[in-house]
């Protein structure tokens, strides 16, 4: 019997009250990942006075290189013409500090012409600085005398990316920053024909457009922007909207998908029988890396790092209009069902790799994969973790029944295995781990026990041959009770789980529950007409006839003691996490020994291969440090 919803202690409601404010804040439509700057980052701009009254200066040494070679002022009368010169000295007797100071000028006059909108000339001169910082930082010749520790390596290092940058700007305001293009960029002395290339999982023709990393800055969607130094631009790759096709990798990615993408320039040698008095042509790869496949390159015999930035991609796709239905279904998803049909269902952020192996994330009640994007992002910021995994996301109606969404990821979770490796040849997608939050930990357990007749058994105790329904409905609800378990799955993390229920499903929501949530019609047609077909068939039709995930969390749910007395099989590893909300407040003492929502007791688990307790109220486990450690542990 259920207590009167006049019983119910008055910290229910008030928790209630935290739920749902929390759970309205979380993947709402006015939270931001990212707004524009108003000026792009520039690690020079302190250094050489970008934005100072008298215009970008030089730094003191190049100053005093100028000052030594009598060019200080002809440069300040004549900045290009000082700028020949100094290349004369330099192609007379080729010195590191000339070469910098090449590097830092050609720079700064870029910057001035482009002020004046010469943009063509700026270019150029873009150019020239990417070519001589390159110079300093790979000529053989240097190799000996070349210090890292010396500041000059580090802003040559900025040189090149900022010029690089500037120069790929120019590019793409004249609609020219295409893979698969040849551009030239001409100076008095040299000539560069640059080539632009794909390093990486994507092709070129599926690049829609590049943004620039610099010109955004993070807001509270995602704490952590994951930042690596190096060289090379980060940019925002932004995949083409393409076609749908059912039955190909192309149905698990949502539409606007972008990716972190890393633009290196390599300027190769001149090559032999170059005439002297002719200007001097140098043949320049254009790379664009994926930094989550490479983190570094090979550059002139040496292992060179990326600059890279995996945050601000993923919070730019977050933000796309295009994404919002995913991002905003976990209200929708859990009032009406039928809203969430067209999109529920695996989806990737990342394309498909047949060499890694798969991670599923699944949401929890009143949630929607973006609960995830956290620690999604601190996860894939370890090499070690990305270059081993790829992570997928399982968005699911969280109105219904969890049997009920576990019966569709089952078949969702094979579909996948038939459009993605139809044969069985691939051995990644054999080492799968799911990872679930809540609600999302019992669907994520359905996947890996075996029903035997157990299910069936809480309903009836007569066969289930002997059932009268249209072979649809024998079929449908077949699907639900009998299953076996995934022989993919090898790990499951279950956390803030309610293995054996949550006393929030009390009569007062779960009254709430039925009034506002909308089943989608074909479970409710289902079980209408079979109970209806076989009367008196069933010593318990709850499990039938229960109407919204509120009321299959109960503590008297009928299924949830035959899922908690379920069998996981040997090749299953089961770790779980359990969270008690911490502190004295007031929060802490109404919650007692839970983390507000579900108790320890009914997350805690004695056949766990492994389990932790952190710190953490349910809403935000899934985000705790610690339990990230755990994770990349367990993987």
């Amino acid at each position: 019997m259920h207590r009167s919803a006049r019983t119910i202690p008055a910290r229910f409601l008030i928790l209630w009250i935290v739920v749902v404010v929390a759970a309205a804040n979380t993947g709402c439509s006015t939270t931001r990942y990212i707004t524009a700057r108003k000026e792009p980052y520039n690690p020079l701009t302190k250094p050489l006075r970008l934005v100072s009254h008298d215009g970008p200066q030089p730094s003191d040494r190049t100053n005093r290189l100028l000052r030594r070679f009598d060019l200080l002022d002809q440069y300040e009368s004549d900045p290009d013409k000082a700028l020949d010169r100094l290349q004369d000295e330099i192609e007379s007797e080729p010195t590191d500090e000339k070469i910098h100071a090449f590097a830092e000028l050609a720079y700064i006059r870029g910057r001035q012409l482009q002020s004046k909108k010469q943009d063509g000339a700026a270019l150029d001169r873009y150019g020239a600085a990417v070519a001589y910082a390159y110079r300093y930082l790979f000529d053989e010749k240097f190799d000996r005398i070349r210090n890292p520790y010396d500041p000059n390596f580090r802003t040559a290092c900025d040189l090149y990316n900022e010029s690089l940058e500037s120069a790929l700007r120019i590019v793409k305001q004249r609609n020219q920053l295409h893979p698969g293009t040849t551009h030239r960029v001409s100076t008095a002395k040299q000539e560069y024909v640059v080539d632009i290339v794909v390093r990486g999982r994507w092709s070129g023709e599926e690049i829609e457009r590049l943004e620039f990393v610099s010109d955004f800055d993070l807001e509270d969607g995602l704490s952590n922007r994951h930042h690596t130094y190096g060289l090379g631009v980060p940019l925002i790759a932004v995949r083409k909207q393409r076609e749908v096709v059912e039955g190909t990798p192309e149905e698990f990615y949502p539409p606007a998908l972008s990716l972190p993408m890393t633009a290196f320039m390599r300027v190769l040698p001149a090559p032999p029988g170059q005439k002297p008095d002719a200007p001097c042509v140098h043949a320049c790869v254009l790379e664009l890396y994926d930094p989550l496949a490479n983190r570094n390159i090979e550059v002139a015999n040496r292992l060179v790092p990326l600059e890279t930035d995996l945050t601000t991609p993923l919070a730019y796709f977050l933000d796309n209009p295009q994404f919002e239905d995913r991002k905003n279904i976990a209200t929708a998803g859990l009032l009406d069902a039928n809203a969430a049909e067209s999109i529920k269902g695996l989806f990737m952020l990342e394309p498909y790799d047949p060499n890694k192996l798969p991670v599923v994330m699944v949401h929890g009640l009143w949630s929607s994969p973006v609960t995830w994007m956290e620690m999604f992002n601190d996860l894939r910021s370890f090499p070690e973790i990305r270059e081993r995994y790829q992570f997928w996301f399982y968005l699911y109606p969280s109105g219904q029944p969890f049997w009920v969404s576990a019966t569709q990821m089952r078949a969702d979770l094979a579909h996948a295995r038939q459009v993605l490796d139809p044969q069985h040849q691939t051995p990644a997608l054999d080492q799968m781990t799911l990872v679930g939050h809540s609600m999302g930990g019992l669907v994520s357990l359905m996947q890996v026990i075996e029903s035997r007749d157990d299910f069936w058994k809480a309903l009836s105790d007569k066969p289930f041959e002997e059932l009268k329904a249209s072979p649809e409905d024998r079929e449908q609800l077949a699907n639900m009770l009998f299953f076996h378990a995934n022989p993919s799955i090898k790990r499951v993390i279950t956390i803030g789980t309610p293995h054996r229920g949550s006393e929030f499903a009390n009569d007062y929501t779960r009254w709430l529950g039925r009034a506002v949530i909308k089943l989608p019609s074909f479970v409710t047609n289902l079980t209408q007409r079979v109970i209806r077909e076989n009367p008196g068939y069933f010593h318990n039709t709850e499990m039938l006839t229960i109407s919204t995930s509120i009321d299959s969390l109960a503590p008297d749910s009928p299924l949830l003691p035959v899922l908690l007395r379920g069998e996981i099989p040997p090749w299953v590893q089961h770790h779980n996490v359990v969270g008690l909300v911490p502190g004295n407040g007031l929060v802490s003492r109404l919650s007692g020994n839970s983390d507000g929502i579900v108790s320890f007791e009914s997350a805690h688990l004695d056949k766990a291969t492994s389990e932790i307790t952190v710190p953490s109220d349910h809403m935000t486990v899934h985000r705790h440090p610690a339990l990230r450690w755990k994770c990349d542990e367990c993987c």
